[in-house]
């Protein structure tokens, strides 16, 4: 009889726990090694013991500084899954060889395994995220009729690219779905805020009510809710943004599929009914698709496929430390709209959708030449979806472009004029996005040219990167705009 380990994001019901029960462990070091977010603390927390209250006696939950302490104090060896992060990998690769750990097996929290996706990648120049997405979709018999996609297209992405509704504060679509908090919600805030009165622990962010599921049941109402309340108007405003609707039509299910809490192709496959059912339109379900079993599956593979030494890529030479009003998320210190709303987003919740992360976050960051490996681990700790797997290619890859092009075609930075069009922030902002030098200039506006200016040799090779790189010959006042820029420097803007 051997016990199964299961760790803090493999708390679903399609990881095995079989009949010999199964390991939770509470690792201090684990919470207290790095300044994660308070919300994200108490989300692990207390899916850990929620499941460990669902299990009954079937679960021990010990408590203990390290992970090898509570296997010591077990006393008997235990099987695993595959662990999500190269450091858990190789404890586990440690433990097998002392045999406190018995059998290591493929983890089922992904539709595709990892042996399967090396052999995908094959000897590929390029893993594109559109050729992967096909192949999902093929293989897992989604969306599509025979060879062919269902509607013609693989991908909508063309049609869910509108701005928001003018005049509108918020999406005219039901809210998410609102998890209750509990006993073991207020046991783990009242251990929270002991440790850190104890110096045990130093979170940053702000408490907050729970707003994500950490149960099965929760992960399943979540789900539900969002399918026949939100979907359908998920598709067309996914890209846009409004200061007072933080959700928009967004499924809040990073928390719960990343606990391993949903196995993503029921996700999917629920998504997929509803548009069989007439319930929701081919792009709204397209596009949600794509982003489950297309891009988080992807980043997961990429993890593994790049390397350990992936996150630490700079090929742009980025090597500005993050500001220390940026990094502890001091949203009040900045003036530009979308730049403190967003922030005071990742303060108040732990979380802002894709957007915002990459247009705002992201953008301001690129812009700046914020390390990118100090940067991944900001946004790892301060999300409450973030993990080792889910940041470096979403950071390094797709918003630095510190990956020299090994992910994205070219780096996603852009000036004032697109987060005008895509959110309803500079109307009510004091910068101009129209407008590049002066007190009222576009921070990101100016910012994005002095981008191009200081990287202009190392993106010259860049064919997307081309016009852009030309135009900035034409501004007669691009030397005045880059000086500017050095001179904020890091300070808020």
């Amino acid at each position: 009889m051997t016990r199964r380990w299961l760790f803090a994001d493999q708390l679903g019901p399609h990881f095995d726990v079989g009949r010999d029960g199964v390991l939770l462990v509470e690792s201090r070091r684990a919470l207290t090694r790095r300044p994660f977010h308070r919300q994200k603390l108490h989300l692990v927390l207390s899916a850990l013991r929620h499941r460990a209250a669902e299990l009954g006696d079937s679960a021990v939950l010990l408590r203990t500084d390290t992970y090898t302490g509570a296997l010591h104090e077990l006393g008997e060896p235990v099987r695993v899954h595959e662990p999500t992060s190269y450091a858990a990998d190789r404890l586990v690769r440690r433990l097998h060889a002392t045999g406190m750990v018995e059998s290591v097996d493929p983890t089922p929290g992904y539709s595709l395994a990892r042996s399967e996706f090396a052999a995908w990648a094959g000897n590929r120049r390029q893993l594109r995220m559109e050729d992967f997405y096909r192949f999902q979709r093929q293989r897992l018999d989604l969306l599509v009729e025979g060879e062919r996609p269902v509607g013609g297209r693989w991908s909508f992405d063309e049609d869910n690219r509108e701005p928001p509704p003018k005049g509108v504060e918020r999406l005219d679509v039901p809210p998410p779905y609102r998890p209750r908090e509990d006993d073991i919600d207020a046991e783990v805030r009242d251990d929270l805020d002991r440790w850190t009165r104890e110096g045990l622990v130093s979170p940053v962010g702000a408490d907050g009510p729970r707003v994500f599921a950490v149960t099965r049941r929760e992960a399943l109402a979540a789900l539900e809710r969002f399918v026949t309340h939100r979907l359908g108007v998920f598709g067309p405003h996914e890209d846009a943004m409004l200061r007072g609707d933080w959700t928009m039509a967004h499924s809040l299910l990073s928390v719960p599929l990343n606990l391993g809490l949903l196995d993503p192709v029921e996700v999917v496959d629920r998504a997929a009914q509803a548009y069989r059912d007439g319930d929701a339109p081919l792009a709204s379900v397209e596009g949600f698709v794509r982003q489950v079993i297309g891009w988080r599956e992807y980043v997961w593979h990429l993890y593994w496929h790049f390397g350990p030494t992936y996150r630490r890529r700079n090929s742009l030479q980025a090597r500005t430390p993050l500001p220390p009003w940026f990094d502890r998320l001091d949203a009040d210190e900045v003036d530009a709209a979308c730049l403190q709303d967003a922030l005071a987003g990742v303060r108040d919740r732990g979380w802002v959708h894709h957007i915002p992360r990459l247009m705002v976050l992201g953008n301001w960051a690129a812009q700046r030449g914020y390390d990118p490996d100090d940067l991944t681990e900001w946004f790892q700790t301060r999300f409450v979806d973030g993990y080792d797997w889910v940041m470096p290619a979403n950071v390094v890859g797709m918003s630095q472009h510190a990956d020299g092009g090994a992910m994205a075609t070219k780096p996603y930075v852009s000036g004032g004029a697109y987060i005008n069009r895509m959110s309803d922030y500079c109307g009510g902002c004091r910068y101009d996005p129209k407008k590049r030098v002066g007190d009222d200039a576009c921070p990101f506006t100016a910012g994005y040219w002095a981008f191009l200016d200081r990287n202009a040799e190392r993106l010259e090779g860049n064919h997307r990167m081309a016009r852009p790189l030309q135009q900035r010959h034409r501004l007669a006042d691009l030397e005045q705009v880059v000086a500017q820029e050095r001179h904020r420097g890091d300070s808020p803007p």
